[in-house]
This record gives C-alpha cells, sequence and structure tokens, in this order.
C-alpha cells in the first residue's frame, strides 16, 4: 500500500492513517474472513480473529488493509507457480502426452513427489482451513469442493508413491493449488483495486498548508493544525488541504479523483472545494470547513471499508455450485465404486477410477468464475463514482422493480430558481429581471438569490442601487439608478434614482396594488403548477413577475426515461404540496408520486411498495431521508461533499446526478449476467467429465483419463476469463 500522510488528530485516528497488516498465520481473503467470524459466532469458544481486533463489527480505529491480503495471496501463487513448473516438466503423463522426455539426474523422479508436497503444505492450507469450517457448520462450497479435491489427489499420489501401487496425481495437484490461488489473489485485487483511485486520492493531500494569520500574511503550517474557520491560501498548481468555501477569488478546480468529473470545474466566492482537489489556476482564500475524520475523502474511506467487510452474494453463487458438485462428486464416486467393484472387484483401477472422479470434479474454472467478474465490477463501479458499501446491493439492483426518488436536491436543485418571466406592456422581460435583481442585490433570502443568478444566466447589466430596505414579510424596497438621456437627471450625472418594490402578494396588498389581466392570468398559471410568484412594482404599478420553482435537473429527464426502457417503475417522495409535486411529476413523466410527506412518514411510503411485492430502491441526499433509505432493499444517497458519509445508504453516488442511478442498475444486470454465464461454462464441464471418468462410456471403449480431464479444465478457465473480460465492454452510461 501507499504510505498515508498523518494529517488528522491523534486523539481520533482516520482510517487513512491507520493499516493493518496480516501474517501468514491470519485468514487471508476477506470472504474468508466472513466463514471464519461466521464460524466463530457459532463457536464462542474460539477467539477472535486476528486482524479484525476484537472482533468489533465496525471498529473505525483501523482499517482492514486488503493490500495484505493480495499480497499473501500473491506470494503464495507465485511460489506455488513456480513450484509447479518442475512438477508438471516431470509428469510422465505429460511426457507421454507431449512426447518429450524429461532431463534425469539422480533422485530426479523425486522431484514431482516432493515438490508436490510442498505445494500442498503451502498454498493448500488456506483451503484446508476453511474447508474444516464449512464442514463443521454444514455448510459446504467451494473451499470444501477444493479441500477435497486437493486432499484425495495429495493422499492418493503419495500412497502411489510410497507403495508403487499406480500413477500419482501431483500434477493434477499443483495445478489445482495453482489456479485457485490466482482465482482468491484477483479478488483480493479486485477489493484493493476498488478503493485504489480513493487512495491516490489520500496521497495528494499535502503535508502542509498557508494558514492566514490575523495580519493577513500566509504562515505554513502542518495540515494537522488547521481547524474548523481557519481561512487558507490555496495557490495555483497546490492542492486543497481541507474541505471548505471559496472566500474570495476565483479558479478551476479539479475534482476527477473524487466526483469522476473530467473537466476542471469554476469556483467563485461561496463556492464548495474537496480538500486533495487540485487547484488549476487563479488564487483561492478558502474558509476551513472540515478537518479530520470529517472530510470528504474520510466519509469515502469510511465507505470503502464497511463495502470491503460487508457479504457478498456473487460469492454465494459460487458457493452454491460449488456445494452441489461436492454432493454430486461424492455421489458419482460411490456409484463408481460399487458399480465398478462389481464388475472387476475392489482393486487398484476402481481407486484409480474413483480419485479420477474427486480430483476432476473441482474445476479451475469455478475458482476464477466469480472473482474475475468482481474485479471487473468493482473497477467500473468506482471509475463511474460508484461506492458501494454493501456488496448484497450492487447484486440486489439488478431485480429492482421500483426507484423512489425523493424530490428536493436530487431531481431538482434543491434551490428556488426562475422558470418564467411576465410583463406588462411597454415592458421588456430582460428590462424587469434587470431591476428586480438590483433591488435584491442587497437581500440574503433565496428568493434574492435566484433571481440574480438568472440575471446572471442572461448576462444583464445590473444598476446599481441606493437606499435599499427590507420590508418584513412583504420583500424589498430600494432606489435603482437608472440611466436617462445626457445634461438631465440629478447634478448632471446622468443618473436618475427610481423607487422599485419587489415582494409577492402580501406586498401588493400592503402597496394596494392590483394586477392588470396578463400578470393575474401568469400568476393563477403559475399557482396551479405550485409555483412561486414575485412581482415589480414600480410608481404603484406592478409591472412585471416572475414564476420561482425548484429547478428541475436536466439529468432527471434523462434518468426517468432510461429506467422506464429498463422496465423499471419510477416513482417520487417530497414534503411539497400536491400542486408541485403533480407539477415535477409531470413533467418528467413518473409513474407515481407522493406528496406532502413529513421526513418521519417516508419509511412508511416505502413499505407500502414492499407489501405490493416490489422490491424497491430509495434515492436521496441521505440526511432527511436517512429513514428511507434503511428501509429501502436497496438505499442510494445521490450527492458529494460531508453527505457522502451517509450511514444509512447502501450505495453513494459521488456526482449530484440521477443518471448514475441507472449505471448501478446497468451494471449489476450485466455483472450478474456474466456471473451466470461464467458458472455455467464453469461446472458445466462436470455435465461430461463426471459421467465419462466415471466409466458410463466403457463399454464403448470411451474412458475419460485425468490428462483429457485436465484438457477440458483448461478449456472451460480460458472461456471464463475471456467472456470475463467482455464486461469490460459494457455500456453503462443512461
Amino acid at each position: 500500500m501507499p504510505e498515508q500522510h498523518d494529517h488528522h488528530d491523534e486523539q481520533a485516528p482516520s482510517p487513512l492513517s491507520q493499516r493493518e497488516t496480516p501474517t501468514d498465520g491470519e485468514c487471508p481473503s476477506c470472504r474468508v474472513c466472513e466463514r471464519y467470524r461466521a464460524d466463530a459466532e457459532r463457536d464462542t469458544t474460539r477467539p477472535a480473529h486476528g486482524h479484525h481486533g476484537g472482533g468489533g463489527e465496525h471498529d473505525h480505529g483501523g482499517m482492514v488493509d486488503h493490500s495484505g491480503h493480495e499480497q499473501l495471496f500473491k506470494r503464495r501463487f507465485v511460489v506455488c507457480f513456480l513450484l509447479s513448473v518442475p512438477v508438471l516438466y516431470y509428469s510422465s503423463m505429460l511426457q507421454e502426452w507431449f512426447g518429450y522426455a524429461a532431463v534425469e539426474f539422480p533422485g530426479s523422479e523425486f522431484v514431482g513427489p516432493v515438490l508436490g508436497v510442498v505445494v500442498f503444505a503451502y498454498g493448500g492450507i488456506p483451503f484446508l482451513r476453511m474447508g474444516a469450517v464449512e464442514a463443521r457448520n454444514r455448510e459446504p462450497g467451494m473451499m470444501l469442493l477444493i479441500s477435497l479435491a486437493i486432499t484425495v489427489a495429495f493422499g492418493y499420489s503419495v500412497a502411489a508413491v510410497a507403495f508403487d501401487i499406480g500413477e500419482p496425481f501431483f500434477w493434477e495437484l499443483v495445478t489445482l493449488v495453482v489456479i485457485f490461488l490466482l482465482g482468491h489473489w484477483i479478488e483480493m485485487r479486485s477489493v484493493r483495486r476498488a478503493s485504489g483511485a480513493l487512495d491516490e486520492l489520500a496521497e495528494l493531500l499535502p503535508a502542509t498548508a498557508e494558514r492566514i494569520t490575523e495580519s493577513g500574511e500566509p504562515r505554513t503550517v502542518p495540515v494537522d493544525d488547521l481547524s474548523e474557520g481557519d481561512l487558507v491560501l490555496v495557490r495555483p498548481g497546490s492542492n486543497v488541504p481541507a474541505d471548505g468555501v471559496v472566500e474570495t477569488g476565483a479558479s478551476d478546480v479539479d475534482e476527477a479523483m473524487v466526483t469522476g468529473e473530467s473537466r476542471p470545474v469554476e469556483k467563485t466566492p461561496g463556492d464548495e472545494v474537496i480538500g486533495g482537489t487540485t487547484n488549476r489556476s487563479g488564487s483561492l482564500r478558502v474558509r476551513v470547513t472540515a478537518t479530520g475524520d470529517e472530510t470528504t475523502l474520510s466519509g469515502i474511506m469510511r465507505l470503502v471499508e464497511d463495502a470491503q467487510r460487508s457479504k457478498s452474494r456473487t460469492q454465494v453463487l459460487a458457493d452454491r455450485a460449488a456445494g452441489w458438485l461436492f454432493y454430486a462428486a461424492l455421489g458419482v464416486a460411490a456409484v463408481t465404486a460399487v458399480a465398478w467393484g462389481l464388475v472387476e472387484g475392489l482393486g487398484l483401477s476402481v481407486v484409480e477410477r474413483v480419485v479420477t472422479v474427486l480430483v476432476i470434479a473441482c474445476p479451475h474454472a469455478l475458482g476464477l468464475a466469480v472473482p474475475l467478474v468482481v474485479a471487473i465490477n468493482t473497477s467500473m463501479a468506482a471509475r463511474n463514482g460508484i461506492l458501494v458499501r454493501d456488496r448484497i446491493a450492487m447484486e440486489e439492483a439488478r431485480n429492482l422493480d421500483t426507484i423512489v426518488f425523493d424530490k428536493t436536491g436530487t431531481l431538482t436543485e434543491g434551490e428556488q430558481g426562475v422558470v418564467d418571466v411576465a410583463t406588462t406592456d411597454g415592458w421588456d422581460r430582460d428590462d424587469v429581471l434587470a431591476l428586480m435583481a438590483a433591488a435584491e442585490g442587497d437581500s440574503e433570502h433565496m428568493i434574492a438569490a435566484a433571481i440574480r443568478e438568472a440575471a446572471r444566466e442572461r448576462d444583464l447589466s445590473v444598476p446599481g442601487t441606493r437606499r435599499f430596505e427590507a420590508l418584513e414579510g412583504r420583500g424589498v424596497r430600494a432606489t435603482v439608478e437608472t440611466e436617462l438621456p445626457a445634461g438631465t437627471g440629478e447634478s448632471g450625472t446622468g443618473r436618475q434614482g427610481t423607487t422599485v418594490y419587489v415582494g409577492g402578494p402580501n406586498l401588493l396588498r400592503h402597496l394596494d396594488v392590483d394586477l392588470d389581466a396578463t400578470l393575474a392570468a401568469f400568476a393563477d398559471e403559475a399557482g396551479s403548477r405550485g409555483q412561486g410568484v414575485v412581482y415589480l412594482v414600480r410608481e404603484n404599478e406592478a409591472v412585471g413577475a416572475v414564476a420561482l420553482a425548484d429547478v428541475i435537473r436536466d439529468e432527471s429527464r434523462e434518468a426517468i426515461d432510461a429506467l422506464h426502457a429498463m422496465g423499471v417503475e419510477v416513482a417520487m417522495l417530497t414534503g411539497d404540496s400536491e400542486d408541485v409535486a403533480r407539477a415535477v411529476a409531470e413533467t418528467l413523466g413518473i409513474d407515481t408520486y407522493f406528496a406532502e410527506v413529513l421526513p418521519e412518514d417516508k419509511d412508511e411510503t416505502i413499505v407500502e411498495l414492499q407489501e405490493q411485492d416490489r422490491l424497491v430502491a430509495m434515492v436521496g441526499d441521505g440526511v432527511n431521508d436517512a429513514p428511507a433509505l434503511t428501509r429501502a432493499d436497496v438505499g442510494i444517497a445521490i450527492g458529494s461533499g460531508t453527505d457522502v458519509a451517509v450511514e444509512s445508504a447502501d450505495v453513494v453516488l459521488v456526482e449530484n446526478d440521477p443518471r448514475d442511478v441507472v449505471s448501478l442498475v446497468r451494471l449489476s444486470r450485466k455483472s450478474y449476467r456474466k456471473m451466470q454465464e461464467n458458472l455455467v461454462w464453469a461446472a458445466g464441464y462436470n455435465v461430461f467429465a463426471l459421467p465419462l471418468a466415471a466409466g458410463i462410456l466403457a463399454p464403448v471403449g470411451v474412458l475419460l483419463s485425468p490428462a483429457v480431464g485436465a484438457v477440458l479444465m483448461s478449456a472451460s478457465t480460458v472461456i471464463v476469463a475471456l467472456n470475463a473480460q467482455l464486461l469490460r465492454r459494457a455500456d453503462i452510461a443512461a
């Protein structure tokens, strides 16, 4: 693992700064760890497993280092692979098959047996340990099937050498061990790569920051010394030291490592910046809002930790297939022993036939079928900004038939925006909006901010103001400077002050102003859509109005259309009024909506849908939606910033983009399909191999030898590997 900077409070260690590396005596795979823990829960007399420290389910004081697991399997794979080469070279069966003669020297006949024993002892021990767990729990799976195959091959081969009773199976033994070590190494690498990009982001955190002192001068301090509220200088080309808000300056910031956004994002005063991102062009002064464990980066790392500790059903598929094969192998072996025993009597040939059945019942490809797909799946998810806390959620997403979106901040921007403008005769829409923006220039109200933003988007020239006054509960009054012909105006300046009012219906009643037919019709239509209306009053006459609403994201339309095309029903939850909910639902083509729902009642709506036998996902901002996110079959938190650490969600989408929900479902479906295909290729060969190995076609002279069985195994393995790689070509974008 890359060395991490220690940029966090010593009193509250961050998951970024602590790593634990397992030793060879500890379990080497997170999946294996899960089995160990499950077994430990059944047997309370056993000690908690070493590198999970104390057996706590979520020990955030330290994070399991999956690179240690990966290196353990890699080391065992490399050693066993190198030792297996001489075993294969000196195998008499392979020599006969390929028509070569191995170089002989005194003791060369023991190369295969000696190295085979070493490979069994060194490479097979993890599988034997976990096979024992499965046997003790009476839950046969992959580990028990592997253990059965390598133990039978080992025992028979040792007996064959010791008592000269036949051809040993050492080359089959070593290839089995090597292939399954490779599969588990790939599995561990997939887990490590899922957080690899995030670890790279952790490396981007600078060791120092330039904190602005009271005198206004920058002073270099360790990042550990930063506190919430500090003002820091971020120079062009340097990295942001902590989460914060831009106070002064403007620049483009590269956020690709966190959000996946390929283009630099423009930052101006009031915009949030994320610790670890790179400032490109201008100089920024940033007010720190979060440090240490409260930063976006730490939140992301906690999500990765949860995902690594969660149990996946993908491997359950392979384990189930392995369990069936385990019983099938025992059954076929028993039938083989009885049938051949009756025909030929109990002898060496019967033993060889039974051993062959048990050895080839464990297909190499089965050990790669799921890990290869998981490796590609996790890589694609990370690249697309999908952080999976619970791997089950990725698999359940393929079966979703109903996806419920929270409205505010998910389907909409979560901020008021101007959606329409109306004027009386003789007034231009841009002039009305510019005057309103001028009058609202000093107001902090969200409606004022929306009007100013609309003027900026239209690149309007906003006049200056004098004598601004807020009218509580009604609106604002301001004197706006307007252009007059040259030589007129106050003191010959060419400018004259005009008093205007901006506000809602209460303002009109206060000023006793009536609307003309145009503005009255505009207000009625906006009200029917659940939109608010603000008026511009000049010289006791309403001359214009704007309609405001929570602006719908353009991405929402694409996401809902794509989900409908996939056969998924879309629903919407909101605390807004019926009119607002209906307007948004009609605009986006949403199937069902629930209006005026309180946050504490949202989970009851999810229950109602689930009681209709629907598999439901909830998509929300992860704050007010926490109960519903927890209640749903798949909880999806959408949004960046510190909300990324929402504990109630199963999946976090880094970007504020509902289209990523489509990507999640598509990736889940395509990955599961690949897993099924691989399991068919991996286990399907047994449909032919086991009966042939048992000798069902012996009467017609067809009897499967271990060598031919190995060829079928190899072909199955190659097909599985190539098929898994095809997942990379899948288009999951909405």
